[in-house]
């Protein structure tokens, strides 16, 4: 058999260039690439003035809309409406006009301006609101909201007669029923004070049942 012939045997000395293992290889650094810098962040305590922010963008302000209002306390609350003093003169049906005059008399010297007194009656008209009517009841109501004088009026039409700081009741006459309903109505025309002359048992009755 020929002889077989020897392998070849590659030497050291051969081979390529010498390759160094991946492992303890070095990637090269990367060389900075020239270019826009990046914007520096503010570091706290970093010395010099902050960058100004960018302004926000403005938005269309909505109008104020009232809260809930607040509960007013006992010192704002609103104070309540004064109730008129009541003054009770004793006198009989009668006598019950004569009493008014004074009445009348006494507010007039006590510094009360005419146009302070309204006084309505029950029974008779007083003779002056008599002798008024005389002359057309327009007339007669023109004096009333001229304010000028002291009023008489009956007392069965005191709805129709402004408020005053002071009424005179004569209780003069007519039915208790008719009286019973005129007191309320005088009491509510009375802006400070309400003077009622006539019989003190009828007039405590109808005070009694809620005037």
């Amino acid at each position: 058999m020929p002889p077989i012939p020897e392998e070849p045997q590659i030497h050291e000395s051969a081979q390529g260039p010498r390759v160094t293992p991946a492992a303890s290889r070095t990637a090269p650094t990367p060389r900075p690439v020239p270019g826009p810098r990046p914007v520096a962040v503010p570091r706290p305590g970093r010395p010099g003035p902050a960058r100004p922010a960018p302004p926000a963008q403005r938005t269309p302000r909505e109008p104020v809309r009232p809260g809930p209002a607040a509960v007013p306390t006992a010192s704002a609350a609103p104070a309540a409406p004064a109730v008129p003093q009541i003054q009770l003169i004793s006198a009989p049906a009668d006598g019950a006009l004569d009493a008014a005059e004074e009445a009348v008399d006494l507010l007039l010297d006590s510094g009360r301006a005419p146009s302070d007194i309204l006084v309505l009656t029950t029974g008779e008209p007083h003779p002056w609101a008599a002798h008024e009517l005389t002359f057309g009841e327009g007339a007669y109501w023109a004096q009333h909201d001229a304010r000028d004088d002291v009023f008489y009026a009956d007392a069965a039409v005191a709805g129709r007669a402004a408020s005053r700081p002071v009424v005179v009741f004569a209780a003069n006459g007519g039915l208790d029923e008719e009286a019973a309903r005129a007191l309320p109505v005088a009491l509510g025309r009375a802006g400070a004070l309400l003077i009622v002359c006539g019989d003190p048992k009828q007039i405590n009755a109808v005070l009694g049942a809620g005037v």
